[in-house]
C-alpha cells in the first residue's frame, strides 16, 4: 500500500494524518472543500489535491482511484446528509480490498454495549437539540455514516476519538472495544495521536471490523490500566 487517499484533509485531524502518512512513506491524495485548499500549503508539491464537498461522489470516485488505504473524518457539519454521504461515496468507490478507516467521536455505539455517564449522554443530547436548531450540524447523520460502515463487508475500521487536546505527540494511543471499560476513564487524547491511530491502523489487520475507543497512552486511565 503506497497510495492513500485523506478525505478531510484540510482540518486540524486531517493535516496531522497527511505528515503522519508523508512520514511513513506514502503517496497522499487529498479532499477539502475549495476555500480550504489554502490549508494544505504547507504540503504543496508533497500532496495530490482534489478540491470539492467531501460527500461529492465524483470527487470521491476520482479521488480514491488507486488508493489502497482511505482516511476519512467523519463531519456531520450541514444539513445535507454530509457524513453519510461521504461513508457511502467512500464505501461505493474504493477500491476491492482497500483498507478504510473512519474517525467519529464515542458518541457512536456498534454494538450498544457502551456505557455513557449521564453527563455525556446530557452533552450529546443538548448539542444534538441546538446543533439542529440551529442547522448547522447532523449528529443523528454521523450515527447513520457510522451504521452504513459497520454493515459494509468492506475491510473498514471505525475509530472513535475521546476529548482532544493540542500538544506534541505522546505516542499511539490505547484502546478498547467499550466506552465505559476502566482505561477509556481519562477521556483524553492528543489530536496528533488520535491521527497517528488512523494512519497505523491501515496496517493493522486485527483493527478490521472493529470500532476501537481510544484514549491517550500516557493518560492516568491508561496507565494505570494498560
Amino acid at each position: 500500500m503506497k497510495k492513500v487517499c485523506i478525505i478531510g484533509a484540510s482540518g486540524k485531524l486531517g493535516r496531522y494524518m497527511v505528515q503522519h502518512a508523508l512520514d511513513r512513506g506514502y503517496q497522499v491524495v487529498a479532499v477539502c472543500r475549495q476555500q480550504s485548499v489554502s490549508k494544505l500549503s504547507d504540503f504543496n508539491k508533497k500532496i495530490t489535491i482534489f478540491p470539492g464537498a467531501t460527500n461529492d461522489r465524483e470527487v470521491i470516485k476520482q479521488a480514491v482511484s488507486g488508493c489502497g488505504g482511505v482516511l476519512t473524518v467523519l463531519v456531520p457539519w450541514g444539513i445535507q446528509q454530509y457524513s453519510s454521504g461521504t461513508a457511502q461515496a467512500v464505501l461505493d468507490f474504493a477500491e476491492p480490498g482497500a483498507r478504510l478507516i473512519f474517525s467519529c467521536g464515542w458518541h457512536i455505539s456498534r454494538d450498544g454495549k457502551d456505557v455513557y455517564s449521564w453527563t455525556f449522554k446530557a452533552m450529546v443530547n443538548l448539542m444534538g437539540k441546538l446543533a439542529r436548531l440551529i442547522r448547522v450540524v447532523e449528529l443523528d447523520d454521523q450515527v447513520e455514516a457510522c451504521r452504513r460502515v459497520f454493515e459494509s463487508e468492506t475491510r473498514w475500521t471505525v475509530v472513535r476519538g475521546s476529548d482532544l487536546e493540542e500538544g506534541e505527540s505522546q505516542g499511539l494511543p490505547v484502546w478498547s472495544r467499550h466506552v465505559g471499560d476502566p482505561i477509556l476513564k481519562s477521556n483524553l487524547t492528543r489530536r496528533i495521536d488520535f491521527a497517528l491511530f488512523m494512519v497505523d491502523a491501515m496496517e493493522r489487520d486485527e483493527l478490521i471490523h472493529e470500532a476501537p475507543a481510544i484514549v491517550g497512552c500516557k493518560s492516568p486511565s491508561a496507565l494505570e490500566n494498560n
